[in-house]
């Protein structure tokens, strides 16, 4: 089993509610510090954190549908960098995904990705349980070519599910080491989370971090 601390470098401690208030927020940030993870990942409406000292600050980009313009979303992403984030996950334009059209898709994260330039690092949210394994593999594709640095599995909103070990390992095995691999929606425990890991994830997106870290001890 991997251990405790080297878990607690993958994860992006999570809180996306809608309904989340500025003081869940900060208690989200004192328990990321406390546990020692990489990130915080939030609402762009947050933003700049305060007292996020050691954190790398993550938000969200297009959230939750990925229905929104392509303008619109590095609108948002723009903002979000000046605001104080270092990453921005963005979600993808799921209808042009399901329709084939990876012209958009890759268009779409594109945009993003000029509005948010390197060193900002640009995860994107492939809602993996939405397309079947061929979709998954050209909307890995279209991330990579778009200039992306992680794909990621879900948002965790949707209806279809989050991450699954099956996802996350075409995802792998698509960017091949040349991207990062979040798998992020329903890992609740340490078995499920080390489950993500052996299967190729290099960032774990969770809400229930405490929980997940307990269960890989104190090695």
């Amino acid at each position: 089993m991997t251990a405790r601390h080297d878990v607690a470098q993958l994860i992006d401690h999570t809180l996306l509610k809608p309904e989340a208030t500025r003081e869940q927020v900060a208690a989200l940030v004192a328990e990321a510090q406390e546990l020692g993870v990489l990130a915080v990942c939030v609402s762009p409406s947050v933003l700049p954190l305060d007292d996020a000292e050691g954190l790398v600050v993550a938000t969200v980009c297009g959230f939750p549908s990925g229905a929104h313009h392509s303008d619109v979303k590095a609108a948002e992403a723009a903002q979000a960098v000046r605001d104080g984030a270092a990453e921005v996950d963005m979600v993808i334009n799921l209808g042009a995904a399901r329709e084939g059209n990876w012209a958009a898709v890759e268009a779409d994260i594109a945009a993003v990705r000029a509005a948010a330039p390197s060193p900002t690092v640009l995860k994107v949210i492939i809602e993996s349980a939405a397309l079947d394994d061929e979709q998954i593999i050209a909307a890995c594709r279209a991330s990579e070519a778009a200039g992306a640095d992680f794909v990621k599995t879900s948002t965790g909103f949707h209806p279809t599910g989050g991450a699954s070990v099956h996802a996350v390992e075409i995802m792998a095995r698509t960017v091949g080491g040349r991207l990062g691999v979040k798998a992020s929606g329903g890992i609740r425990d340490a078995a499920a989370a080390q489950a993500m890991i052996d299967a190729g994830a290099t960032r774990l997106g969770l809400s229930g971090s405490a929980s997940v870290l307990d269960g890989f001890g104190e090695s």
